[in-house]
């Protein structure tokens, strides 16, 4: 059995027969932080007890199922206190929507007390023995306010806090006035100072087309930290900045139309004192060059 999605309705299509039915998934209602209501129209979701059906078993074992892995995850998911999982976002897995997918996990969005949480499912094919490292890093974070709050984890899953908004590239193509880019660009790189200020390091800002969030209330959200550490020198400050302001990558040009072209060289120059001495003086004159 395929499945396929269009904008409102999934499509289930059994070569064996040749037909196709067409489910459209009712309308359901959940609750944001702020208590306000909403209804859905478009996600699927999917009981807990009903992810052992195809394809949904082939993504929460992602890329290829067993009945052994299957079991064992189904367990530790109800150990998370997961109702339900909804199936929705720009990408997919076996042709199911999913919110992301990566070499490590795949993420999409677990109904947990009555409340929408982002849910990182291990694939079993990844690198790592389990996702107890990002949930570490996460938790280093959010001690200094950064990145969405760690829920829960265990090998095979890592629960946090869903952010709704856009990635960073595509919050910019809709976004052209100056003093809200000045200010939002100043948000990360004020949470990329706190990151180097407990000497965690991210890893991936340098290219980090997947790893800013701009949400709902234009607040920047630093996420996925699988491959952060404290045992190497942070440089999220440096690493953003490249990646914002002195690159010739499509954001870094994107931040040029709005912000007017930036001077290079002075950007450098203060990245340069920075490196050597990461006070906060020294953080403020990388601010000033880039953003003023």
């Amino acid at each position: 059995m395929l499945l396929t999605k269009d904008k409102a309705s999934v499509v289930f299509e059994n070569p064996d027969c040749g037909q196709r039915q067409i489910y459209n998934p009712p309308p359901f209602h959940s609750v944001d932080e702020k208590g306000s209501d909403k209804t859905l129209t478009n996600p699927l979701m999917v009981p807990t007890e009903n992810l052992r059906n195809e394809p949904y078993a082939s993504v929460l074992c992602y890329p290829k199922a067993s009945e052994a892995k299957l079991q064992t995850r189904l367990v530790e998911l109800q150990g998370h206190g997961v109702k339900a999982v909804e199936f929705a976002g720009d990408a997919s897995a076996f042709n199911v929507p999913v919110l992301g997918k990566g070499f490590v996990g795949i993420v999409v969005t677990a109904h947990v007390d009555g409340k929408r949480a982002a849910l990182k499912i291990r694939r079993v094919d990844a690198g790592r023995a389990g996702l107890e490292h990002e949930a570490q890093m996460l938790a280093k974070a959010n001690s200094v306010q950064v990145g969405p709050r760690l829920m829960g984890v265990s090998r095979n899953f890592l629960l946090m806090q869903l952010i709704d908004g856009d990635l960073l590239p595509r919050w910019l193509d809709a976004h052209n006035e100056k003093a809200q880019v000045r200010g939002v660009l100043g948000e990360v790189l004020e949470q990329c100072w706190r990151l180097d200020s407990i000497g965690l390091d991210h890893g991936e800002l340098s290219k980090a087309p997947k790893h800013i969030i701009i949400d709902k209330q234009q607040k920047p959200w630093i996420v996925d930290f699988e491959t952060a550490s404290v045992n190497r020198k942070p440089a999220n400050v440096t690493s953003v900045c490249q990646y914002l302001f002195t690159s010739c990558g499509a954001v870094a040009r994107a931040v040029a139309e709005v912000l007017g072209e930036r001077n290079r060289q002075e950007i450098i120059s203060a990245l340069r004192l920075y490196k050597k001495d990461k006070t906060r003086e020294n953080f403020d004159r990388v601010v000033q060059a880039c953003l003023v």
